[in-house]
């Protein structure tokens, strides 16, 4: 067998130029921005921390072994993808971690691909109390104690803990406070978290809104419905919310309903609530409702704290011509 031709200084490094070449290309075509790892221990709040980035927008992955970590990324930067923000969990469960994790993460810094670790912690009493609450198995204790697991897996992260851009204890805090300092620490400068509020007007005649967590009964409110002339309306029209408000009592609805949710929204945000569905019910859902969902989500849609969706469910629900009597009840 023939030896193989050594490979001269000057060729490494024409062969090193256009490996650069080809990753600056391939970047170029690239729409990922931002990539973030999220590790540390069983128990410290990973899912939390995965759900405040989904719920900033950040295409998500659990459990993701790390040498399926690469194979991802150059999926992320192929030139059809349209991902530009992506997070990885990756952890423990993931079988032999940290060599390769520790490996990945080098190859990422190689590429020059933007991207951050962020790891969680907390102290030992406080995993071994909410292994104890969810009755969960510790990804290292399949023959030993929990504790043992638990030192176990401290002892195999302690250098992945060194070398993250990031670290939050999570010891004493609950669910919303974790989310709202992962959204400090994580996202400031980047994305900012945000309460996604559904604003949906509806109709009582055609059942109750579903999993609301606000609602409003308007049906006390002058109904365009026994307006002939009206009637074909809908809420979007001005000669409607002119009727709605002949006799005050609008008014007098946003007087109080305004304040109150000028007061709730921010607590909500504060306490690190993703989503929040407000619903506003009159009769048919066409009129009344709608046109409060209108004057409300014009109100909130600038706040940078909150992402506004409408939806007006019985909207499209079209009146049926009745005699007076058979018109449906005020």
């Amino acid at each position: 067998m023939a030896a193989s031709r050594p490979v001269r200084l000057g060729e490494r490094l024409r062969i090193a130029r256009r490996d650069r070449a080809e990753t600056r290309a391939r970047e170029s075509h690239s729409r990922l921005r931002d990539l973030v790892v999220i590790t540390g221990f069983s128990g410290a709040g990973k899912s939390t921390a995965m759900n405040v980035f989904e719920d900033a927008g950040y295409f998500c992955v659990d459990n993701l072994p790390p040498e399926m970590i690469r194979a991802l990324v150059e999926l992320f930067m192929h030139e059809g993808s349209n991902v530009e923000r992506a997070a990885i969990v990756s952890d423990v469960r993931g079988g032999d971690y940290f060599e390769t994790l520790n490996a990945v993460l080098e190859d990422l810094v190689a590429l020059g691909l933007h991207h951050r670790v962020v790891f969680l912690d907390a102290d030992e009493q406080t995993l071994l109390n909410r292994f104890k609450e969810t009755r969960r198995r510790h990804p290292l204790a399949e023959a030993g104690s929990l504790a043992a697991a638990i030192h176990a897996e401290r002892v195999l992260l302690e250098p992945l803990k060194q070398r993250a851009d990031v670290v939050i204890d999570t010891t004493g805090l609950h669910p919303g406070v974790l989310r709202h300092k992962i959204g400090q620490e994580c996202l400031a400068g980047h994305t900012p978290v945000r309460l996604s509020v559904t604003m949906m007007s509806f109709g009582f005649k055609h059942g109750p809104a579903r999993d609301v967590d606000l609602a409003v009964d308007v049906r006390f409110l002058p109904n365009p419905y026994y307006q002939l002339d009206l009637r074909p309306l809908t809420g979007h029209d001005p000669r409607v919310v002119q009727y709605m408000a002949s006799d005050g009592r609008l008014d007098d609805l946003y007087k109080y309903l305004v304040p109150l949710l000028d007061f709730l929204l921010p607590q909500y945000v504060a306490e690190g609530k993703s989503h929040l569905q407000l619903a506003i019910g009159c009769t048919g859902g066409r009129h009344r409702s709608v046109a409060i969902v209108e004057r409300l989500a014009s109100r909130y849609e600038h706040d940078p704290r909150l992402a506004i969706q409408v939806v007006h469910r019985d909207l499209d629900k079209r009146p049926r011509d009745a005699d007076p009597g058979a018109l449906p009840p005020r």
